[in-house]
């Protein structure tokens, strides 16, 4: 069995130990899948670049995966679509692996994930409260580790509330730039397909396979300019949310990041247009003939915001374009020359409790940050940015049209870092070193491995080690343990040439991180210098 095939029989022996039908509408039969990652294996061993090979997908119930109906959160109805959403047939194509369709507020209205038939879907984290919604099921997926990937929807935050009530990542791109053929609409000028993933890398590297054939801009590297809002203009916040904010920023400023304040205004009162203003009969348009039929299986709260909209007047909606185009010229003067504004992502976490005590308050409340992004045209990313009360605590950070992966550059900087210890030429004082600070990368540490290593000199230009592990005879090594975000990890590992390679490296307190080793076979004849304690030591005492 290869690798895919592996990851398809623990995919599902972790579904069955949780206990979470909430999360899925149709999960495929495992042996189907099954059968699917055998092929997957057998196309990446005969060579074909699956850039995701035996990754693991779960799809949000109103986008078409075939051979399952497609729902959107209403049983009655479901269609079976003839092929896939250009979406999901994107990333099939690269290896991934359809687990199956998830769970989600019906017609993909609302935000707090409990407007289901198929039951509420509660957060992976804290089992009183919502997962958060529409694209509930996907985060909650990804966030229990069922699959790598998910699909969601974003209209009015849906690819971002869920994100952050579960802890993970999820991107809403620029309108139009992943196509949303294949997707049941809730407003169809206004629709995004949403990645959910549990890293920021993860979730672009997908976003990059789903771009419409549109090339990713090459990676800046800064510095960043960020705008944020005055404290007084977030509004009512839970406990301990504006302090969580506080501290996201502080990391973007400490990060190199420039912040400046900026009025909100244009933002929130572009948002209450969104259910508010007229622009909410696009659903009525999308779904209310269905809805009009009055079904059994039909969210009250649900058919309630989409039959309302039957009757709005077309006067109100040129009345509210205008105040949109408006609003939009004003929020474009804000942001000026930021590359992203920063927010929370929601105000609060609501429990399911108080979500049935007030579902539309609830609702309406959640969406106070996100709802604006689509209307003013902004790309955004949700990252995870912290915890309060134990409970995960998310930001957002938005752009212009086009900015996506600027975007996520700055995202990045909230990420936590990664370790990195180096014990050769990129030690403090030595010729690679530099990589290092220009990668923005912190000293942390001067410590030693473990008494595990073996010290080779190699011959490259210039001059470096390389440490190999050994069973028996090892010793500790000079090291440095530097911190830097997972970002400048890869591109350093992009450079990085052979022999050497990043694995994992034991420290003397047992502690493991990511670090520079070699490959085995390149200390074959090279000079064993672990007598001396280190590089520096050998370089010192050899006259090097």
């Amino acid at each position: 069995m290869g690798q895919a095939g592996r990851r398809v029989g623990g995919a599902y022996a972790e579904i069955a130990r949780a206990g979470r039908p909430d999360v899925w509408i149709g999960l495929r039969p495992q042996e189907e899948v099954a059968a699917e990652a055998a092929e997957v294996d057998a196309r990446l061993a005969a060579g074909e670049p699956l850039p995701l090979a035996g990754s693991l997908l779960a799809v949000k119930g109103n986008i078409d995966v075939h051979g399952l109906p497609t729902t959107a959160g209403c049983p009655s109805y479901a269609y079976e679509p003839q092929a896939d959403a250009p979406a999901v047939a994107a990333l099939r194509a690269a290896g991934a692996i359809v687990l199956g369709t998830t769970n989600m507020d019906q017609f993909a209205t609302g935000l707090v994930g409990t407007r289901s038939p198929y039951g509420a879907v509660r957060s992976a984290l804290a089992a009183d409260r919502v997962a958060g919604g529409s694209s509930s099921g996907s985060a909650v997926a990804v966030a229990l580790g069922f699959v790598d990937i998910a699909l969601g929807t974003d209209t009015a935050g849906s690819g971002r509330v869920p994100a952050a009530f579960n802890g993970i990542v999820g991107l809403k791109p620029t309108r139009g730039l992943v196509s949303t053929r294949g997707v049941v609409p809730a407003c169809a000028s206004l629709d995004c397909v949403s990645v959910f993933a549990r890293t920021l890398e993860a979730a672009r590297r997908a976003l990059a396979l789903l771009r419409a054939a549109r090339p990713v801009p090459p990676r800046r590297p800064g510095p960043w300019r960020v705008a944020v809002p005055a404290t007084a203009q977030l509004g009512e916040l839970d406990d301990g949310w504006a302090a969580a904010f506080e501290r996201a920023k502080g990391r973007l400023a400490g990060a190199g990041a420039q912040l400046r304040t900026i009025d909100l205004a244009p933002f929130t009162q572009a948002a209450s247009l969104l259910y508010d203003g007229a622009f909410v009969a696009e659903r009525y348009t999308a779904v209310g003939a269905f809805v009009e039929r009055g079904t059994a299986d039909l969210d009250p709260t649900v058919a309630g915001i989409i039959r309302a909209a039957r009757n709005l007047p077309a006067h109100r909606l040129f009345a509210d374009r205008e105040r949109l185009a408006a609003l939009r010229e004003r929020a474009a003067a804000e942001l000026a020359d930021a590359d992203a504004l920063l927010l929370p992502t929601t105000p609060g976490h609501p429990t399911l409790a108080e979500v049935a005590a007030d579902p539309v308050g609830a609702n309406t409340r959640l969406g106070r940050f996100t709802n604006s992004a689509n209307l003013l045209d902004l790309c955004a990313v949700a990252v995870p940015a912290g915890e309060v009360d134990g409970r995960p605590f998310g930001v957002m950070l938005l752009g212009a049209a086009g900015s996506d992966e600027h975007v996520a550059e700055v995202a990045a900087l909230l990420e936590p870092p990664l370790r990195l210890a180096v014990v050769g030429a990129h030690l403090s004082g030595q010729p690679l070193n530099p990589q290092l600070l220009a990668l923005g990368a912190r000293l942390a540490a001067e410590t030693t491995t473990a008494p595990d290593y073996r010290l080779y000199a190699l011959d490259t230009v210039p001059p470096k080690p390389g440490l190999v592990r050994v069973p028996a005879g090892g010793a500790a090594v000079e090291a440095e343990v530097w911190e830097l975000a997972p970002a400048a990890l890869g591109a350093l590992l992009a450079a990085l040439p052979r022999p050497m390679a990043l694995g994992r490296v034991a420290l003397r307190d047992g502690e493991e991180v990511t670090g520079f080793l070699c490959e085995p076979a390149a200390v074959a004849g090279a000079r064993d210098i672990t007598e001396f304690g280190g590089w520096r030591g050998y370089l010192g005492r050899s006259g090097t």
